[in-house]
């Protein structure tokens, strides 16, 4: 009788064991998924130097610019070919 009281005492840690872990994982919020983003190219500005994304760069007469009023700076400096 006492080893039967024991396996039922097992069981039943067992069981509540195995309900609280699964509503532990349930109530996690999901890992976010890894970024598959490349790594971005980064150029200078032929102006001022500044460090910035290709994408983000205006390509002009010169080279790539930071913003419109260093290539139209950079341009107006530079000789007409």
């Amino acid at each position: 009788m006492k080893v039967l009281l024991f396996v039922a005492a097992v069981f039943l840690l067992l069981w509540l064991l195995r309900g609280s872990i699964g509503r532990r994982l349930k109530d996690d919020p999901p890992a976010a998924p890894p970024t598959a983003d490349a790594p971005r190219q980064i150029v200078a500005c032929a102006q001022c130097g500044v460090h910035l994304p290709r994408d983000e760069a205006l390509p002009g007469k010169g080279g790539v610019f930071c913003g419109d009023a260093h290539r139209a700076a950079f341009e107006k400096d530079q000789p007409s070919s």
